[in-house]
C-alpha cells in the first residue's frame, strides 16, 4: 500500500490510538527506525511493534493533530496527546514528530516531547 506522506501520518495515529497493529503493518517500512527520549531506537517493523503492544507506558488516548507538513520524502507534524497512563494517571503531552518516506511508508519517526530537559 502506497499513500501520501501526509496521510501516512495521519493513519499512523489513527491505528496507535485504536491499538490497531495489524493497521501498522502496511504504514511502516520494515527498515524502520523510531527514536523518542528516554529509549534506545527501534530498529525494525517489529521491534517498534514491541514496544507498542508491550512496553508503552500508555493506556488509551488521542493524538489530536494540529498541523503536517510534507515535501518529498521528509515530514512533520505536531499537536496534543490526551490519554491516560497503564497506572490511571490522566496524561496531556505536546508533541513534534519528525519522519522521512521509502517506498511510501515510514523509514524514520523521531518525536519530540515539550518539557523541560536541560
Amino acid at each position: 500500500m502506497i499513500t501520501m506522506p501526509n496521510e501516512s501520518i495521519v493513519q499512523l495515529f489513527k491505528a496507535i490510538d485504536s491499538s490497531d497493529w495489524d493497521g501498522m503493518l502496511g504504514l511502516l517500512h520494515p527498515d524502520m527506525v523510531y527514536e523518542r527520549p528516554g529509549y534506545p531506537a527501534f530498529c525494525g517493523i517489529d521491534r517498534v511493534l514491541q514496544f507498542y503492544k508491550e512496553e508503552r507506558i500508555l493506556a488509551s488516548g488521542e493524538h489530536r493533530l494540529e498541523h503536517i507538513l510534507c515535501e518529498g520524502i521528509e515530514g512533520a507534524c505536531w499537536g496534543q496527546f490526551v490519554g491516560f497512563k497503564k497506572d490511571g494517571s490522566e496524561v496531556d503531552e505536546r508533541f513534534v514528530d519528525v519522519y522521512t518516506f521509502r517506498d511510501g511508508r515510514i523509514l524514520t519517526r523521531r518525536s519530540y516531547f515539550f518539557r523541560p530537559a536541560i
